[in-house]
């Protein structure tokens, strides 16, 4: 059987009471009685319960993070950051994802709460109204990429509209002329953000052509599929996609539709997949600190739980993009 608290009671000949508040970390126990019941818990191979630590210290030691999904590239970059800061504080990772669905978000968020001490959250359901509604003012959270401004959260948040204004600015650059604009979902705040900066970076001399999107390969694909099949002179000679997903598929939908990237049409992304520099030809895109990204955000999230009632409001923090080049834009 393994050791339990009262075994290494018995051990150092202590209260099971002492014993507990040196292996929680309390002040008032003096240092060499915490080193002799942490000794003794390292001859016994004494583990605590993670439930009896909980009612304890009235923590969970689990971090929640709310995503709009688990799939693909970015998200995987997302988790890593945000798991390897997390293990890095001894903490867990309770992950749950909304699929673009409001409700399932604040679902999601309600079966959270009491399990986790804090809250990462990336949804482009939030505002106002919905972090008043779904969100208790006792849980601690941390939002990402959300279009929240006054919020009594901290927010994280990618410089969309720069990073899209810089890459149109990029391909006009480049000589392209008839640009067109792969978007997103309408209710996405990254998409608008990116959108906004296409459109502000085309300027009034050249018009712009949105094309409606997902960000998902599918609705990438039967764009390619249609753009191909349309006349070289009124094709664009040139696409901006929100997001790398998209333009990796648009790549692979050209090719296999016979049109060469970048001579016959160029594309960009955004984001900076770690697929994106493998592809051929390889993918201009803006690069987001998609990892580092998460692990501020963490960060954030467990000063804000240390701080509890005391939390300063803080002001909303702005990660920079980096425009990359590469072979799909066609520049020279």
């Amino acid at each position: 059987m393994p050791a339990t608290i009262k075994d290494v009671a018995r051990a150092v000949g202590m209260s099971v009471a002492t014993v507990s508040r040196a292996l929680n970390g309390f002040e008032n126990v003096l240092p060499e009685t915490r080193e002799r019941v942490l000794e003794a818990a390292r001859k016994l191979h004494y583990s605590p319960s993670g439930a009896a630590r909980s009612m304890v210290l009235r923590r969970t030691d689990t971090i929640g993070a709310l995503l709009p999904d688990l799939h693909g590239e970015f998200f995987s970059e997302l988790i890593r950051g945000i798991d390897a800061a997390a293990r890095s504080r001894g903490l867990h990772l309770l992950l749950s994802s909304s699929h673009g669905n409001a409700d399932e978000t604040a679902a999601a968020i309600r079966a959270m709460n009491g399990r986790v001490d804090g809250l990462l959250v990336m949804s482009p359901h939030v505002d106002a109204d919905f972090l008043a509604q779904n969100v208790p003012p006792s849980l601690p959270a941390v939002l990402m990429n959300a279009g929240v401004s006054a919020s009594r959260h901290p927010v994280f948040a990618i410089d969309n509209y720069g990073g899209a204004l810089a890459m149109t600015r990029h391909l006009l650059a480049s000589g392209h002329r008839r640009i067109a604009f792969l978007g997103g979902p309408d209710e996405n705040f990254e998409a608008r953000e990116r959108q906004r900066g296409y459109v502000d970076g085309l300027g009034a001399a050249q018009p712009t052509q949105l094309l409606p999107g997902d960000f998902t390969e599918a609705c990438a694909a039967a764009t390619a599929t249609r753009l191909a099949a349309m006349p070289a002179a009124e094709r664009p000679d040139a696409i901006f996609a929100a997001n790398d997903a998209m333009a990796v598929a648009l790549l692979a939908g050209f090719t296999a539709a016979g049109l060469r990237v970048p001579q016959d049409i160029a594309i960009a992304g955004f984001d900076d997949i770690p697929l994106a520099r493998y592809v051929n030809p390889a993918l201009t895109t803006m690069r987001v600190p998609i990892a580092q990204l998460g692990s501020q955000a963490l960060d954030a999230l467990t000063r804000q739980i240390e701080a509890g009632a005391d939390a300063a409001p803080q002001p909303e923090v702005l990660m920079p993009v980096e425009l990359v080049v590469r072979q799909s834009c066609g520049a020279r």
